[in-house]
């Protein structure tokens, strides 16, 4: 099997039997980072008053909804892996770039700024670590090929282009941000703006820098 992953090659034998098992199991493990992350929120005092008003609140994360693309299109191919429509194959690019950055950022700048234990850990390196692995190489080693290309690089930046605005728009109505780069309130919106633009070409970056690894390990360009 690592024979074929270095020499760009598909078996297409192999994913039956190897990608199904590593897809589900990605699925399990960003549930359950998902779900404890939920929960540790409602056991948390915070901006939010109430515990529910926590819970949402944990889905205006990058980091959980990052995981939430992941598991969802994780979930589709260990059902069934010959997927070609635009949607999904924009989703698929949107997890895969979306947690690479993830988990990059969390271990270079955030890792030690939270002092984390028990559940409250276990299910933060869930969602920073285990899944962001999981996903890429699942998605080095199964593919699905060909699933991406420069339209569809394109298309991905719209997930995180509207959470973006989405983020700016609702903290200037509850004067909260889920992080110190888009916090209207201590960098002021020039600032917050000109973070979003780096945001969205560092996950160009990645998307387009996904597209031709794509390429090199065998798929054909997507329509």
């Amino acid at each position: 099997m690592l024979g074929y992953w270095l020499r760009g090659k598909y078996d297409p034998d192999m994913p039956a039997s190897w990608a199904r098992p590593w897809f589900t199991v990605t699925v399990v493990c960003a549930a359950a980072g998902i779900a404890l992350s939920v929960y540790t929120a409602t056991q948390t005092q915070g901006h939010f008053h109430s515990a529910v008003g926590r819970g949402f609140n944990t889905f205006a994360f990058f980091t959980i909804l990052s995981n939430l693309v992941v598991g969802a299109t994780a979930l589709l191919l260990a059902v069934r892996q010959d997927r070609s429509t635009t949607v999904f194959k924009t989703f698929r690019l949107i997890g895969l770039v979306a947690i690479t950055i993830t988990g990059i950022v969390y271990h270079v700048a955030l890792s030690r700024v939270f002092d984390l234990d028990g559940v409250q850990q276990f299910g933060n390196q869930l969602v920073h670590t285990v899944v962001p692995l999981l996903a890429v190489i699942g998605w080095v080693a199964f593919g699905p090929r060909g699933l991406t290309s420069a339209r569809i690089a394109g298309l991905s930046l719209l997930f995180p282009a509207c959470w973006l605005a989405f983020t700016l728009i609702r903290g200037a109505v509850i004067h909260w941000y889920p992080y110190p780069f888009l916090d209207v309130t201590m960098i002021g919106y020039g600032k917050a703006i000109l973070n979003s633009f780096w945001v969205l070409l560092l996950l160009l970056g990645v998307a387009a820098g996904a597209t031709a690894l794509d390429r090199r390990l065998g798929g054909p360009a997507a329509p």
